[in-house]
């Protein structure tokens, strides 16, 4: 999870490029934190994926394929 700070000078960055414009190493500052924010979002997300199950309603599993794979390969690690 990203840190409050993180966040809150993220969005000081965006405010700051809508008023005032950024420096060059505050455009590449805004640019880092932005992709640690999305790898933190994705990997979030593909957790939450990995725990569900589909259920037809017949009460049958029908799960898809990959989506075990990647089950299966997360009780490895």
């Amino acid at each position: 999870m990203l840190s409050k700070d993180k966040i809150a000078r993220i969005n000081e960055l965006s405010k700051r490029s809508k008023t005032a414009g950024l420096t060059e190493e505050e455009k590449k500052e805004q640019s880092e934190l932005r992709e640690e924010y999305l790898q933190n979002v994705r990997k979030s997300f593909k957790n939450q994926f990995k725990g569900m199950k589909v259920v037809d309603p017949n009460g049958n599993d029908v799960t898809p394929k990959k989506l075990k794979k990647l089950q299966d390969e997360s009780k490895d690690i």
